[in-house]
């Protein structure tokens, strides 16, 4: 599952996150949070994990996935890794190829999370940056992700993937990892498909016609059968 959400983050919240994360917030070499394979590939910068900039963040990021509908659909979080922030400029500005480790340590709450899948919200447009893209591998060929600020790109943690080098400017994002109630790949796109067609059944027929009373308790059942809470 690929997924693009609009306006994840209102522009006033843009703006309060690209204040926190200005010259003067506490960043940090972004290797010291690398595993043994993304080591030589990492050069970023991170934001200190324990700064108030933080706190806040991580607090307005959460309180924006919650109200979006559409990331619940799809992610079905069961655990939400705590929001990260990073930046990539200057010297400090790629990410070579490499894979989420499949097991993360979240440390607000202190927890374990499996990253089912992988999140990035942009916090800088594409016009004030070169390079930056979030390049993803497919059997196909690879996919370049580059959104306006405040969107989010949600894709599987399984993928190769990579941040292209930054050659002018700024590139500035938040990233996290959600271990989803239904584990499955497929059976998380089959809720995800069955849930927007059921969208548009409920605006073309109305809540209460019988296929969609029938599909609606077929789409429950089905969530009830898969997923692990």
């Amino acid at each position: 599952m690929f997924l693009h959400l609009k306006n994840i983050l209102t522009p006033q919240e843009v703006q309060t996150a690209r204040t926190l994360l200005g010259d003067d917030a506490p960043w940090r070499d972004g290797r010291s949070s690398a595993g043994g394979q993304a080591l030589a590939h990492k050069r970023n910068e991170q934001l200190a994990q324990d700064s108030t900039q933080a706190q806040q963040l991580r607090a307005l990021v959460l309180a924006a996935l919650q109200r979006d509908a559409l990331f619940f659909s799809a992610a079905l979080p069961k655990k939400i890794f705590n929001p990260l922030f990073n930046r990539y400029s200057g010297d400090s500005n790629f990410y070579g190829n490499h894979v989420d480790g499949a097991v993360l340590r979240s440390h607000y709450p202190e927890q374990w999370v499996r990253s089912d899948l992988s999140c990035t919200i942009f916090l800088a447009e594409p016009q004030e940056y070169d390079g930056g893209e979030l390049l993803i591998r497919e059997a196909q060929g690879e996919r370049a992700i580059k959104l306006p600020a405040g969107d989010m790109v949600l894709y599987p943690s399984s993928t190769v993937h990579q941040v292209a080098p930054v050659t002018r400017g700024a590139r500035i994002a938040s990233f996290f990892w959600i271990e989803s109630m239904v584990r499955s790949l497929e059976q998380r796109q089959l809720l995800f498909d069955m849930d927007m067609d059921l969208l548009r059944l409920r605006a073309a027929v109305g809540e209460g016609a019988p296929a969609v009373v029938g599909l609606t308790g077929t789409y429950h059942n089905l969530l009830r059968m898969w997923a692990d809470v």
